[in-house]
Formats: structure tokens, C-alpha cells, sequence
């Protein structure tokens, strides 16, 4: 998959508009489409700002492989974050559970 595409997919996973990526980076929205169609690649600076507002890794937009279980995440977490205050809550300490109890089963083992 290519730059543009996984940009243009991480940023509607984030529900971040061009526009609205655009002015975060400093740069015009025809120029934020031409990155996402791949006809034009962003310089390293560029591209460093471009993952800082949709918070995704150079390294994903880069890489050739495909990292679909974490576009998932990615979607559960946006929703998530969209859910009220209080079982946002909730949720983080189900979370908390599990990952104690992966833990403590991990060490029973060794």
C-alpha cells in the first residue's frame, strides 16, 4: 500500500478532514490531495508534521507491509474516545483487568 493511500485511510480512520490536515501542516489542500493520490511524495520535515496530527507512525505510512489489525485498534479507539466520560471509564478499567490478569497468568508460568 502506498504513502497517500495509508494516509488517506489513517486520516478517515481519525475522522481528520484534508482541510483541516492541511492547515495543521502548513500546506494547502490541493497540495494534501496530491499526497494522498501519490502524485507528489512530502519532504521528511513534511512528513513528520503529517504524523504528528493524525498520531500514526512514519514508519506505518512508509512501509510496504500491511497493517490491518491495526487500523482495527485504530477504529476502536476513535470509538472509544467518541463514547461519554464515564464509560470511557469503564472501559479503561476492563482494560486494566485483562491486561493484570494476562500478567499475572504470564509469571504463574515461568
Amino acid at each position: 500500500m502506498s504513502f497517500g493511500k495509508r494516509l488517506g485511510d489513517v486520516r478517515k480512520i481519525k475522522n481528520v478532514s484534508q482541510e483541516d490536515l492541511a492547515k495543521a501542516i502548513g500546506t494547502i489542500l490541493v497540495t494534501m490531495g496530491r499526497y494522498e493520490r501519490d502524485e507528489v511524495n512530502p519532504s521528511i520535515e513534511v512528513a513528520a508534521k503529517i504524523t504528528d496530527t493524525p498520531e500514526v507512525s512514519l514508519g506505518y505510512l512508509t512501509d510496504n507491509t500491511d497493517l490491518s489489525p491495526e487500523k482495527n485498534i485504530v477504529k476502536r479507539m476513535v470509538d472509544i474516545q467518541q463514547q461519554p466520560e464515564d464509560e470511557q471509564a469503564h472501559l479503561l478499567v476492563l482494560m486494566d483487568a485483562f491486561f493484570r490478569d494476562k500478567a499475572k497468568k504470564a509469571y504463574a508460568q515461568q
